[in-house]
């Protein structure tokens, strides 16, 4: 995962890692530890396609920030 992208992406639409986490319905330990991969944790399929919406990102974008360094 690309965590400095989206955190770029974040700060342009004026959002935190707390307000992301609001909008996901999560608390801001499980969003820390799932953008800073902490012990595997990951973001989940739901939670990717609701970041994708939100910031109305290309499939592309979507590719590059969370799987940009598993697919080749």
């Amino acid at each position: 995962m690309k965590k400095l992208k989206l955190e770029s992406i974040m700060r342009l639409h004026g959002d935190t890692g707390t307000s992301l986490a609001k909008f996901l319905e999560m608390s801001r330990t499980t969003f820390s530890a799932k953008i800073n991969e902490t012990k595997g944790a990951e973001f989940t399929q739901g939670e990717i396609a609701k970041i994708k919406i939100k910031y109305d990102l290309s499939p592309n974008e979507v590719i590059e920030i969370f799987f940009g360094e598993r697919v080749s």
